[in-house]
């Protein structure tokens, strides 16, 4: 045994080759912590001092390595910029001697090489990849861009113009692909993979493989002219600037760090590499994503717990088709649950049957799916116009009428039907689950399962709990929520319940705006230069100002100190004028339908007229930077009481109901992470300015206390 660590261990074989292992203890995956690293020095060193051949680098795991630990990293985040670039070079300094070794070495790749793992693989001089294998550099998804020399190796190692693709993209590459843009060597059968690095090792000991130089290639500079530099790098930053935009900052970075670096050595490319990173990594929108893809995790563990106690759902049932229906019905057939699909009208049906058809073909159509998949999902929704087959239902979800009395009626009859196991849920997205519960026998195995609209693309379900719920209908729901591929997040029960809750205020806002004389597109132009994939006033044209006028209703019955208006608002104005969206072809917008059927937005002057009663004489102008404060305000206070009366138990729960719901913007990191960034104590001096427009704008006491004792929400 050359060297034996507590995650990698390095023995020698009888051919003398030295074979490095990564094996991280009580842990599924490799990742790069603290531990790895310091081990991989101290076992780079043993192999240096010993009288090994060769190196041959390979994982005890089903996956080779999948980057660094980000939750240890976040810590090195918050260092000052001299103590994170000296930790930058220390850190290069281990890769650089697996580099430098004075004999040659391979890497076996098996399973994912990600991030900080693919820095590692180009480290050594060559790299045999199993067929399954997946390569790549995701750091600017969180942000950040290649800390351990990819920036540097990449382009040296493939061309300039693939890897920098490779790196602004931050997307997933097969082996194959891999192969073809010169990130590896061979590509051979999983099976095969050790045997195979091996033997390309014993080429590299004996001379048939040219390690000085492919070493000559990896550390020195890029082989083009400086006009060729020029123009692959100039090139390469319009195309990332084109598709990362302004708000993500980490892409461009890295390019920019990639170019700076063309013309030099491995040690002054480096350098580049390092400010690059520090420079990203000590960013608020570094910070933002990194704690969003920590909330990603523990949502992820929360409803693997919450679902731990259900049955399998081995048939399930939607009562009331439609569009929604039809989502609902597709969704569960396409990830392997049969589902009846229940209307009172054939006409009904042939809408939801017509959307889970319009859906498989889009995927047959893009390539994505073969016909006889399709035909397979299709033959898994059962349409019915009664109660057929009931009797073997696991879970129901009731997605009738927005109507407590229809919904009742449906929910009761039902529940006479089926086993007393069964779990019905209710797709309601404002009426209380507690209500509802009222009509049932069985009210412990009731709860919502509130979809998102469309069903196929938002991939939030909201799980209810009301006042009687039990424990299994909550699991139950929350296991079939992850077996149709979406992620569920338990609330409980309140008027709009989490995302409507937190979403009204914001129309609310934006309404007040209005009655202030301001232009509705200025405020659309303001808060999608803020980041929102859409302003408020054409979101509210695709929610249906019919479904957002009912829901302001339910929430001034619910929350009437904050949200009930002593003005006429532009959400029940349109809709008393019969203006639906783009439902009905007009809203704040006009829709007219393009070549492929979309509905495509278009301003009509006369909007301004039919909106003109509706403002309060005598309003000052409101600044672009006022309008974003007041939308903002009301909806992060919102979000704040939610969490105060527990309608989630976190702030991760809040922030990514707003992502995944709304499409509130990523790189912000959600609303309270909003006010984490700005400061408690800033973010109430800012609400204070707007407080006499009323309850949605006043700060809670609780913030307040939060402010004066400089807590946070993470």
């Amino acid at each position: 045994m050359i060297y034996q660590g507590k995650a990698i261990t390095v023995e020698q074989l009888a051919s003398g080759i030295a074979r490095l292992c990564f094996d991280m203890p009580q842990s599924p995956v490799n990742v790069f912590n603290r531990l790895m690293l310091d081990d991989l020095r101290d076992a780079i060193s043993a192999v240096a001092a010993s009288e090994a051949r060769g190196l041959l680098c390979c994982s005890a795991k089903q996956t080779f390595l999948v980057g660094a630990d980000i939750k240890e990293f976040t810590e090195y985040f918050k260092q000052s910029e001299a103590e994170l670039l000296d930790w930058c070079e220390r850190t290069n300094a281990v890769f650089n001697a697996v580099e430098d070794l004075s004999i040659p070495s391979v890497t076996a790749i098996n399973g994912m090489a990600l991030g900080g793992g693919l820095e590692m693989c180009l480290a050594t001089d060559f790299r045999v990849a199993a067929e399954s294998a997946v390569l790549g550099f995701p750091e600017v998804n969180l942000g950040i861009c290649p800390g351990f020399g990819g920036t540097v190796r990449a382009p040296r190692l493939m061309d300039a113009d693939t890897a920098i693709d490779w790196v602004r993209s931050g997307k997933p590459v097969k082996a194959h692909q891999a192969l073809t843009d010169g990130a590896v060597d061979s590509v051979v059968s999983d099976d095969m993979l050790e045997d195979a690095a091996l033997e390309m090792l014993e080429q590299a000991i004996s001379g048939e493989l040219d390690v000085a130089d492919r070493r000559a290639q990896k550390t020195g500079e890029l082989p083009l002219t400086a006009g060729e530099i020029k123009k692959v790098f100039t090139e390469g930053l319009a195309r990332t600037r084109k598709d990362a935009g302004d708000n993500y900052p980490a892409a461009a970075t890295a390019v920019e760090a990639m170019w700076k670096a063309a013309d030099k050595n491995r040690a002054l490319a480096l350098m580049h590499e390092h400010q690059a990173f520090v420079t990203l990594a000590r960013g608020t929108v570094a910070g933002n994503l990194v704690q969003l893809f920590l909330n990603e995790q523990f949502l992820k563990g929360r409803a693997k717990k919450q679902a731990a106690s259900a049955q399998p759902v081995r048939q399930a049932a939607v009562m009331g088709a439609g569009i929604m229906g039809g989502g609902i019905a597709y969704q569960s057939a396409l990830r392997g649950t049969p589902i009846i699909m229940k209307d009172i009208a054939q006409e009904g049906l042939d809408l939801g049957l017509g959307e889970a058809d319009k859906l498989l073909n889009k995927q047959v159509e893009r390539g994505r799916m073969q016909r006889s998949k399709a035909d397979k999902v299709m033959s898994a929704i059962t349409p019915a116009l009664d109660y057929s087959g009931f009797d073997k239902v696991d879970i129901i979800v009731e997605a009738v009428v927005e109507n407590p009395k229809v919904k009742k009626m449906v929910l009761a009859e039902v529940e006479q039907l089926v086993p007393e196991s069964t779990v019905l849920t209710s797709n309601t997205s404002t009426i209380s689950i507690s209500l509802l519960a009222q009509a049932l026998a069985r009210p412990e195995n009731f709860c919502g399962m509130h979809f998102f609209n469309p069903v196929p693309l938002m991939p939030l379900v909201e799980v209810i709990r009301g006042e009687k719920t039990g424990d299994l209908a909550v699991a139950q729901t929350v296991a079939y929520a992850l077996s149709l591929g979406k992620s569920p997040i338990v609330v409980n029960d309140c008027p709009g319940f989490l995302v409507n809750r937190i979403l009204f205020p914001y129309f609310g806002a934006f309404c007040q705006l209005l009655h202030d004389g301001v232009d509705f597109r200025i405020i659309d132009k303001v808060m999608e230069n803020f980041g929102w994939p859409m302003g408020p006033a054409y979101l509210l044209d695709v929610v249906g100002i019919d479904t957002a006028s009912h829901c302001m209703a339910v929430m001034a019955e619910g929350f009437p100190d904050r949200m009930t208006y002593d003005f006429t608002t532009a959400i029940d104005h349109l809709y008393e004028a019969g203006s639906y969206g783009q439902k009905n072809g007009k809203g704040f917008y006009q829709y007219e339908q393009s070549s492929s059927g979309r509905p495509v937005k278009v301003f009509d002057e006369a909007i301004l007229t039919t909106l003109k009663p509706l403002q309060r004489e005598n309003a000052g102008a409101v600044s672009e930077q006022a309008i974003c404060e007041r939308m903002m305000v009301a909806l992060c206070l919102e979000a704040v009481r939610c969490l105060e009366d527990g309608i989630v138990s976190s702030a991760a729960e809040v922030d990514m109901g707003l992502l995944m719901g709304l499409g509130y913007p990523r790189f912000r990191g959600g609303a309270l992470r909003y006010i984490d960034n700005m400061g408690v104590a800033a973010f109430c001096e800012m609400a204070d300015q707007y407080a006499d427009l009323g309850p949605l704008y006043q700060p809670t006491p609780a913030l307040r206390e939060m402010a004066s004792q400089n807590k946070t929400f993470y």
